[in-house]
């Protein structure tokens, strides 16, 4: 699994972020407590535009680890390129509220924020 595991970090690494996620989708099927691989799967299937399978994989993430605050900002970012504002808010919230000295969580749920409220205007 490790091999799978390093190549799909490679994949990811040089700009095919959709054969990284095929391949760290088969090695999470084989270990699946891995939490590294999840992560790094969450990441390809973000990069790839596939956000509602990002989201799906950040929420194993923080099923696992709720004080886990980069799923939790994964999450927030793969929600907002799906267009779900609020769902984003929430999790990039949180994330903010863990680790408020990471500027870009802050600027993330700013951004987030200002779409809803032209949204809604």
């Amino acid at each position: 699994m490790y091999e799978w595991y390093q190549r799909g970090l490679q994949l990811l690494t040089r700009g095919d972020p959709a054969a990284a996620a095929t391949l760290l989708a088969r090695a999470a099927e084989v270990e699946p407590g891995s939490r590294s691989l999840l992560e790094a799967l969450a990441r390809a299937q973000y990069d790839a535009g596939r956000y509602l399978e990002a989201i799906g994989t950040f929420r194993e993430l923080i099923t696992r680890n709720p004080t886990d605050d980069y799923a939790q900002f994964g999450l927030g970012l793969a929600a907002s390129r799906a267009g779900d504002l609020d769902l984003a808010a929430e999790h990039l919230a949180l994330a903010v509220a863990m680790r408020p000295e990471l500027g870009h969580y802050s600027r993330a749920l700013r951004g987030v924020r200002a779409r809803r409220t032209r949204g809604t205007a």
